[in-house]
């Protein structure tokens, strides 16, 4: 993209990255409607990442590229590299940028038409910017976020404990995939666009102490309004959320109730369930269609509904060695659970990704069903497509072949 066919708002989005002063940090991910898949050195990427670090060889803009597997990182001298680079990657059919300066945040969208549109905010307070090239790994949320701390993941002079560790790296890894899932959908228009007076509603159901409550919050309302809900059935969960929320003057509510039956004043956006319980996340994703919830990210925790009934249906052949030892009948349950979950959620219209969800080195409960609802349209009378037909047979086929009752299934035929 050259400067003289530029629109005013890529001049604008440019001048920001290259502004090697100032730049924190610029974002752009997805891939614009009907376009191809973004290409950065050769390779499709998700999305990249620009940054400015001083090296020995003196001050470059920093590009680390995402594909499915890993991260590629290339360095440009600011001058002439740096430009050349930058204009490469604005060049590119991504969606979406998001540009963060010292004193100023710009959010560049490409509509379904390919025009930019820009919007511009100046910061209350100017951020620091570090230019160390040898310094931590980028977290979404820094050890010293006064959320970690609310929350006991990290202590009073900010470090993330010993012992939370493990829970700072799920809240890490799920705020990436919730970023990922949620910038993508709402470069598609799958997602609406939030404003001050209709913010993104976000409910997470079974919320526990909230901690990705919180961190989902403290994360997303940097860029988006949002508004958050937390459901649990202990009292007791709610008030002391309250409490952190109230501290940290998040704008948060708590309500008591179970999955099941919990009352929401409005229906929300996105409904997050991780580790629910067995059945608990059947509950979760029934009510996300109940709400017809733009997206979903649920992370089921066991699954003892159809082990259970493994025990003693009649395994179809030559299928009996599934079944025949405990071990492999729970891990087999595992995964036929989530099957036929995520075929009941594609059959009500919904597009379907089952993801890891944090290594599996540390959680053996790392599935994560991620769902995003591709029909505007909902209600009962309206005509299925093709994939929500085939998916309903899919469906029905393996209920036939294995003789389980999916609780899914169960509640979506009430």
């Amino acid at each position: 993209m050259t400067d003289d066919v530029m629109s005013e708002e890529w001049k604008r989005l440019r001048a920001a990255v290259l502004d090697a002063d100032r730049l924190v940090r610029a974002l752009a991910s997805g891939r614009r409607k009907g376009q191809p898949v973004p290409v950065v050195a050769g390779r499709e990427v998700k999305r990249i990442e620009v940054r400015v670090v001083d090296l020995k060889a003196g001050r470059h803009l920093q590009v680390v590229s995402y594909d499915d597997t890993q991260a590629h990182t290339t360095n440009h001298a600011i001058g002439e590299d740096a430009a050349a680079a930058v204009d490469a990657l604005l060049a590119q059919p991504f969606a979406s940028w998001h540009v963060d300066t010292t004193d100023t945040t710009h959010q560049l969208r490409v509509t379904k038409k390919g025009a930019p549109l820009l919007h511009t905010k100046a910061r209350s307070e100017a951020l620091e910017v570090s230019h160390d090239h040898d310094r931590a790994k980028d977290r979404l949320l820094a050890e010293d976020d006064p959320v970690l701390v609310a929350l006991g993941i990290s202590d009073a002079q900010g470090r993330v404990k010993p012992t939370r560790q493990a829970k700072y790296r799920q809240v890490e890894e799920f705020l990436r995939l919730l970023d990922a899932s949620l910038t993508e959908a709402m470069d598609q228009g799958q997602v609406r666009t939030p404003t001050d007076d209709d913010p993104l509603r976000i409910v997470d159901l079974g919320c526990g102490n909230a901690y990705l409550t919180f961190a989902a919050h403290a994360f997303l309302s940097r860029r988006l309004p949002v508004r958050m809900t937390g459901v649990d059935v202990k009292q007791q969960s709610a008030d002391h959320n309250s409490q952190v929320a109230a501290g940290l003057g998040i704008d948060a509510d708590f309500v008591v109730g179970s999955i099941g039956d919990a009352s929401l004043d409005r229906a929300p956006d996105v409904v997050l369930a991780l580790h629910a319980c067995d059945t608990a996340t059947d509950d979760a994703l029934a009510r996300a269609l109940d709400w017809h919830a733009s997206l979903v990210l649920a992370a089921p925790c066991c699954h003892h509904d159809i082990a259970s009934q493994l025990r003693t249906t009649e395994v179809p052949a030559p299928y009996a060695m599934l079944t025949r030892y405990g071990i492999l009948r729970e891990r087999f349950a595992d995964t036929l659970t989530d099957a036929l979950r995520a075929a009941l959620l594609r059959r009500e219209g919904y597009k379907v990704d089952v993801v890891e969800f944090v290594e599996s080195a540390h959680t053996p409960r790392n599935t994560l069903l991620r769902a995003v609802r591709l029909r505007g349209e909902a209600g009962a009378h309206r005509r299925p497509s093709e994939a929500e037909e085939a998916a309903g047979r899919e469906y029905d086929d393996l209920l036939a072949q294995w003789g389980v009752r999916p609780a899914l299934g169960e509640l979506l035929s009430r």
